[in-house]
């Protein structure tokens, strides 16, 4: 069987950079058992209610749903169970570092295979509030009225 290339997107958390403002981010490889393979490879995840925590100088991801796979026997695995995230140790003494800070968050914000393994992109971000989430659409809705006004002039229509 040929290697894999290329990288091809399992989940991603889209609510995350609405609900939060991104301040840096990682890629992470993930702790799996063969079951949980096997159902990523069929594209079933979510990472809606997933976040990761900094534990005893480990990250481990909670919260992410991995439907059991259909074809699996007594050995399927736990669909919510806590995984690990395979970080080098400068990066989680790092993350250490900034979330005991406070305020900061670990968020997953997409999952993927990249050259066949797993891969988590985690941000450290920090919780948006309800007037910057308004912000945050008005200045997209602006900037799209803006590129629209542009195209507009561009083909001679005012």
């Amino acid at each position: 069987m040929a290697k894999e290339k290329g990288q091809k997107v399992i989940a991603t958390n889209r609510k995350a950079r609405h609900d939060y403002e991104i301040l840096d981010t990682y890629e992470a490889g993930v702790a799996l058992v063969g079951t949980e393979v096997k159902s990523l490879r069929l594209g079933r995840a979510s990472l809606v209610d997933a976040f990761a925590t900094v534990d005893d100088g480990e990250v481990w991801l909670r919260g992410l749903h991995i439907p059991e796979y259909a074809q699996g026997t007594w050995t399927n695995h736990e669909p919510r169970r806590t995984r690990k995230l395979l970080l080098h140790k400068g990066e989680i003494l790092k993350l250490i570092g900034k979330t005991r800070e406070g305020g900061l968050s670990l968020v997953p914000l997409s999952m993927y295979f990249k050259d066949g393994k797993v891969k988590v992109e985690v941000a450290l971000a920090r919780g948006k509030r309800e007037y910057d989430k308004r912000q945050t659409l008005a200045k997209r809705d602006a900037d799209r009225e803006i590129s629209r006004a542009a195209g507009r002039a561009a083909k001679g229509r005012y």
